[in-house]
């Protein structure tokens, strides 16, 4: 933030089903959650926008970008994919958080998120993520985890004309290189940054390196 924020006013919201945003009753979709960016933006008066998204965000600026290209200047698609396997895995999840509560998924979130050792020499920064997950609502990463089984974009991803950085952390397990190889070959003139050591928040595992990525592309804009 502190990095975006030198050049530009930044809004930075919480989606439908997490942090303060209400959690109305799910399944929610991708569709949705971009028309509530939409809205967003409607009753702030914003015209148009950079997107930034990472993971499930990314999901949701994929639709922005191949529904409402008009609202967007660019994209950028953070550790994310159009689609994700497997509907078991998915739903397996789902089934944990509602009988066990949302912690009982925070030791298998955190290994995704971050490579071992920075687990194990940054500490402070994965408790911070940690404790974002224990107190996430449990219905609302419900009815988000059901919008990320069941979505399906590779199809839509040629509709996307406005420029794109696609930025993945190169030991991502949840959203792979492979995923994000997906993208940069379905959208027109993207480019693809891939972050050594760093999985799937690499915002957070290499941030200098993340920040130079996102404001070279913007800078180029």
């Amino acid at each position: 933030m502190s990095v975006l924020t030198e050049s530009f006013r930044v809004l930075r919201y919480d989606t439908r089903g997490h942090g303060n945003t209400d959690a109305p009753d799910g399944p929610y979709t991708i569709q949705l959650l971009a028309e509530d960016v939409v809205a967003l933006l409607d009753a702030l008066n914003i015209d148009k926008v950079h997107f930034a998204g990472l993971s499930m965000g990314g999901m949701i600026a994929q639709y922005l970008g191949a529904n409402h290209g008009e609202r967007i200047h660019s994209l950028m698609l953070c550790d994310t994919a159009s689609e994700m396997p497997t509907l078991d895995m998915w739903n397996d999840r789902i089934s944990t958080a509602r009988d066990n509560g949302i912690a009982a998924l925070l030791d298998g979130t955190l290994q995704r998120w971050f490579t071992a050792p920075f687990r194990d020499n940054e500490k402070a920064a994965v408790e911070k993520v940690a404790e974002m997950i224990r107190t996430t609502n449990t219905d609302g990463y419900i009815a988000c985890a059901s919008a990320v089984r069941d979505m399906s974009q590779t199809s839509i991803l040629s509709k996307i004309s406005v420029p794109t950085i696609i930025i993945v952390g190169e030991d991502d397990p949840a959203c792979t290189v492979a995923q994000s190889r997906v993208l940069e070959e379905q959208i027109q003139g993207s480019e693809l940054v891939i972050l050594k050591n760093a999985a799937h928040l690499s915002n957070i595992e290499k941030t200098d390196e993340f920040n130079d990525a996102i404001m070279g592309f913007l800078n180029r804009q």
